[in-house]
């Protein structure tokens, strides 16, 4: 049984190149992520994390290469990918309370007009629970705070029992305590075997959370093992002299000069196998 989920792995990229205006901003990228993993996907900006994450999501198509989930195509398989998009990126002034967002998880591909039985009524409300927005239930999206905002999303995906998550920078505005029940959750979906892909921008929280990695810089830097992946030779590569002022950054929070809102995860251990440094 392991040998067929290692030929299959939960994602696979080959050789995709995509561009904007005739302008690449992805060349030739060419990884795989195993099943069961945190990873994140990383670089500076305008490395191409958000273009790559669309490209797997189908809602750009690549100029070349191609995307396999769960090795099969996105269509046969839609249903168990849940996507979390950019906060910034939604019409927060819709007219829907929160557990009708939530609700959302629940209605598959041709199904948006069906019934919600008990069971997914019973679905919803454990999403809620477990992303402590249940007693937000009938409140409007528009009265959320950011991080309030951001779990909605997050009860949606579980709602969907997905196997595969895909986000896109989650903790973008949200404050340390939503970050870090995101991160708490993040790690117990993972222990029950599904696998989160998220584009995320801070190094620091990378390597003490993940497990798995890709590092852009246009190109494919490296992918793997986080451990692996974020060497100071393939960090230097991806951010340049920005990786000077990164180092800084890092010195100065180890020095306590002033505080880091991710120290709390710098002093736990990863929730799986691996182990920070």
């Amino acid at each position: 049984m392991s040998a067929n989920k290692e030929a299959a792995p939960a994602l696979e990229v080959h050789n995709l190149t995509a561009t904007y205006d005739r302008q690449p901003v992805l060349w030739d990228i060419d990884f795989s992520l195993p099943e069961g993993s945190l990873a994140g996907i990383l670089g500076p900006n305008g490395s191409g994390k958000t273009t790559l994450l669309r490209n797997i999501m189908g809602l750009m198509q690549p100029d070349s290469g191609y995307v396999r989930l769960l090795g099969q195509d996105l269509a046969k398989v839609r249903a168990q990918v849940s996507y979390v998009p950019q906060r910034e990126s939604v019409d927060w002034n819709f007219p829907v309370s929160v557990s009708e967002v939530v609700a959302m998880g629940r209605y598959g591909p041709g199904k948006l007009l069906r019934r919600l039985r008990r069971q997914d009524r019973d679905i919803i409300e454990e999403a809620m629970e477990r992303t402590g927005i249940l007693p937000l239930a009938h409140r409007h999206i528009s009265q959320l705070s950011g991080g309030q905002q951001q779990r909605v999303f997050i009860a949606r995906a579980l709602a969907q029992q997905a196997q595969i998550y895909l986000m896109d920078e989650p903790f973008v505005g949200v404050d340390a305590a939503t970050e870090e029940a995101i991160l708490n959750l993040l790690g117990e979906m993972k222990n029950r075997g599904h696998t989160v892909i998220m584009v995320h921008h801070d190094l620091q929280t990378a390597q003490d959370f993940f497990d798995q990695a890709v590092l852009l810089q246009t190109r494919l830097v490296a992918a793997g093992p986080v451990e692996t992946v974020l060497n100071k030779e393939n960090l230097q590569q991806a951010y340049g002299g920005r990786l000077n002022v990164l180092s800084k950054v890092g010195q100065l929070a180890a020095e306590k000069q002033f505080p880091l809102r991710e120290k709390a995860f710098r002093e736990r251990k990863k929730p799986a196998h691996g182990e920070s440094d």
